[in-house]
């Protein structure tokens, strides 16, 4: 089985998520899943990201040390780009438009200046689960596997969140990601919405929104320790 396939039909994932999502793996959905995108490698299609990072942001981000989370559509399609995280890319790689609109609210909001990479692992290890819809897509076509399965899996992780955890602060960006908030039990936890970070949409309302504050005002305010936004300049 060619090795990307072969890390989704034997998910290499944080042990803390494995246990919460058994009955993910073991449902028909997921097998169904396996088989399509079996049949995508064999017909030569590239796939992104690598096999080993597919479930990055499970591993970067164990279920019990969540503390953010923010919800991406699809990964990006360009060669070298997706690292499993939603936004973020691998280091060496340019910053896509949405990801320098992200640096930009994050030095009007917090004064922290541009990085020097967009790999935002280091938000991940301090608990932001980035976490993209739709987990895999074929090279230079994008949104080319949604509605496949792993919507899914998503919506079950993101209803797994909400109801054994509390005081997460989702961030809501874009139409796509807010309409998961029908997923999210908001007694219980905090949502932030403002508009897609893409250069289309950023200027009615993502750029000063201050996301990036008022999480970690959240944070303190629940006795949780706030995320430090600063990134490798």
């Amino acid at each position: 089985m060619p090795e990307s396939i072969n890390k989704v039909a034997n998910p290499q994932i944080d042990e803390s998520w494995r246990q919460v999502l058994s009955q993910e793996f073991d449902s028909q959905y997921f097998q169904e899943l396996k088989a399509f995108l079996l049949a995508e490698k064999s017909a030569g299609k590239v796939i992104y990201p690598p096999g080993n990072q597919i479930f990055n942001a499970f591993n970067h981000t164990p279920f019990n040390k969540v503390k953010v989370v923010i919800i991406g559509q699809d990964p990006y399609h360009g060669q070298g780009q997706a690292n499993g995280l939603c936004f973020s890319v691998s280091r060496g790689i340019k910053p896509p438009p949405s990801l320098m609109n992200i640096f930009k609210e994050l030095e009007s909001d917090m004064g922290i200046p541009f990085p020097a990479n967009g790999d935002l692992s280091k938000w991940a290890d301090q608990g932001v689960l980035l976490l993209n819809a739709t987990l895999t897509v074929v090279s230079g076509q994008a949104g080319s596997h949604q509605g496949r399965g792993w919507e899914f899996f998503t919506n079950s992780v993101i209803r797994k969140l909400s109801q054994q955890s509390t005081g997460l602060v989702f961030l809501l960006w874009g139409k796509f990601a807010q309409a998961k908030e029908d997923l999210i039990d908001t007694g219980k936890h905090f949502v932030l919405k403002a508009p897609h970070p893409s250069p289309f949409s950023a200027h009615t309302g993502f750029l000063g929104c201050k996301h990036f504050s008022k999480t970690n005002e959240i944070l303190i305010s629940t006795n949780k320790e706030p995320i430090d936004w600063r990134l490798e300049v």
